[in-house]
């Protein structure tokens, strides 16, 4: 039998049974998603689940009604068991305690602030399954505060006021310590507990800080007082030690300077005692060059005079000379020819004997030197240059060369007559040949 379908849907039956098998599986698929969704149990990674119902045996053997979960998944069998969760964040604590006496009766009272949480370790974890299930975190945060307090008055009355405001990380130490077994047995953890202040009605603590604060003032007034002295000894004693040690390095510098002043004049007598043997040696060096340069000038001068004045005028001399000979030579002639006349009245006369040729030279003596004056005389000589060595040996013969001149025409004349001029001169008898 075929279904009817109204005509006005536009679809053919088999479209109808296609549509209504795909509705069938997403009814079937979203079934099996709200069965395992009521099966499967997801834990946060701040949580704890409780998994209660049926029992559970645990690694040491003992069994429970429930299974503990923490992070991860589980699953649980509906309407057979229930799923409880408990919150593991951090519960704030405010601990405050008013007239806790402590050790000498000193009510005190004390402000503090504490982290607790529920432990994640499966022992504590149970302890505060069983003692803190469904309880909101704040119920949880009055328990531990209170549980804090009690230990608190506790710690308190073991230490002294000092103790408890002097070591604030040491009271709350100690009171970590004590809470740890309570906190354990309630499952929960103490993470942080600071001790914020400690004061007590009676004003105690703060007398306490004033003596303590006078003692410090007179301690530290003393130790300055102490260190005034200490720096007033040191400063006399370091001046001293200046002083002493000033006096002994102007004493070692005076001596030092003296020393420098003796070797500084040694040293400048040393120098000027070789600089003026330096001196005196170059003086001497200088005296010996300078003679040894002068006997050079000289020797050169010498030479110079020689190669310059004296050679000219030696040969100017022998020349001078030979020219004269030359003009003399007629003269010399025609007093021979004289002569030879005189001879031959000579001979005559050597009847008379050598008496009469004497006197009659005599007679005419003064003839004989005027004639042979005048011969000489008329030897001209136009340029003569006379070299002296610096004796004036030079220049007295150049003069004494005419009174020569004149002689040798006397010995001449007299030669030529056969009288020795020179002895008749000289009145020796027989001056006749």
């Amino acid at each position: 039998m075929q279904s009817q379908l109204p005509p006005e849907l536009g679809l053919d039956p088999d479209s109808m049974l296609v549509l209504l098998g795909a509705a069938g599986v997403v009814f079937g698929l979203a079934f099996l998603i709200f069965l395992f969704s009521r099966f499967m149990v997801i834990c946060r990674p701040n949580e704890i689940v409780v998994i209660s119902g049926r029992k559970h045996r645990l690694a040491d053997g003992t069994t429970v009604g429930y299974k503990v979960l923490h992070g991860g998944r589980g699953f649980r069998l509906p309407l057979l068991e229930q799923v409880n969760r408990m919150d593991m964040r951090l519960i704030p604590v405010q601990v405050e305690v008013h007239n806790a006496f402590s050790r000498g009766g000193i009510p005190l009272m004390v402000h503090a602030i504490a982290n607790v949480k529920i432990s994640s370790l499966p022992g504590l974890a149970r302890n505060a399954i069983e003692r803190s299930l469904s309880m909101s975190p704040r119920q949880i945060g009055a328990v531990a505060q209170q549980t804090l307090e009690g230990v608190l008055r506790e710690v308190v009355a073991e230490l002294t006021p000092e103790e408890v405001n002097e070591d604030r990380l040491k009271f709350a130490g100690t009171l970590i310590r004590h809470a740890k077994d309570d906190f354990d047995k309630l499952g929960l953890e103490l993470d942080v507990l600071k001790v914020q202040s400690v004061s007590d009605e009676q004003s105690y603590l703060a007398n306490l800080g004033r003596a303590r604060i006078a003692r410090m003032i007179r301690d530290a007034q003393n130790a300055e007082n102490t260190a005034n002295q200490a720096i007033a000894e040191a400063q006399a004693t370091n001046r001293q030690r200046a002083e002493t040690a000033q006096k002994q390095s102007e004493a070692t510098v005076l001596t030092k300077r003296n020393e420098l002043r003796a070797e500084m004049a040694r040293l400048e007598a040393q120098a000027k005692s070789i600089e003026n043997e330096a001196e005196v040696a170059a003086q001497t060096a200088r005296a010996e060059a300078e003679q040894e340069m002068q006997k050079m000038r000289a020797e050169l001068e010498r030479l110079r005079l020689e190669c310059d004045v004296f050679l000219p005028a030696e040969a100017d001399r022998l020349a001078s000379e030979a020219d004269a000979r030359g003009r003399a030579a007629p003269v010399i002639e025609s007093g021979k020819a004289s002569a030879e006349a005189l001879r031959l009245v000579a001979h005559e006369w050597q009847a008379a004997g050598a008496d009469g040729r004497d006197l009659y030279v005599l007679q005419h003596l003064r003839q004989f030197v005027e004639s042979a004056v005048a011969r000489v005389t008329r030897a001209k000589v136009e340029d003569l240059n006379v070299v002296d060595g610096g004796d004036g040996a030079s220049f007295t013969g150049t003069i004494a060369s005419f009174p020569a001149a004149v002689s040798q025409v006397l010995q001449e004349t007299g030669r030529a007559m056969g009288v020795d001029m020179k002895a008749l001169l000289a009145g020796k008898k027989g001056g006749g040949r």
